[in-house]
């Protein structure tokens, strides 16, 4: 008997939220995003929302630009194409990895964690509503 996976099985995929950490001495820490990797399907992505007030209200003198372009960078690599530089030679797992790997800039990435999905872009919409929009 094969294996045979149809669309709407659900399948692993992995997430990590994207955060602004404005001064790391404080210890504050925003969500702004989130990076979803589906390696059955081949699926990965990001999206993100900067909340403006809420981050100057952690510090006024935040470099928004600066996490707006971070954002950017994410996104390119996710993307795969020439804007992500020598990662878009990469699969896309090895893009995530290096999306999720801990780094000390002013834009994060959080704890990967994992699931079950038949609908991975549905899940970046759904994690983006609940880890990082402002509730209702």
């Amino acid at each position: 008997m094969t294996n045979i996976r149809t669309a709407a099985e659900p399948t692993v995929f992995e997430y990590a939220a994207l955060r602004v950490v404005p001064r790391v001495e404080r210890g504050e820490a925003m969500n702004v995003g989130v990076v979803v990797y589906c390696r059955a399907l081949d699926y990965l992505a990001c999206r993100s929302h900067l909340d403006e007030p809420r981050l100057l209200a952690l510090d006024a003198s935040l470099d928004l630009d600066g996490v707006r372009s971070a954002l950017l960078g994410v996104d390119a690599v996710c993307c795969g194409g020439e804007r992500a530089g020598q990662a878009a030679a990469e699969a896309p797992g090895a893009r995530f990895r290096w999306l999720t790997a801990p780094r000390s800039t002013i834009v994060q990435p959080g704890p990967v964690h994992a699931g079950l999905t038949d609908d991975p872009a549905a899940e970046l919409d759904r994690l983006l509503d609940l880890l990082v929009l402002t509730p209702k």
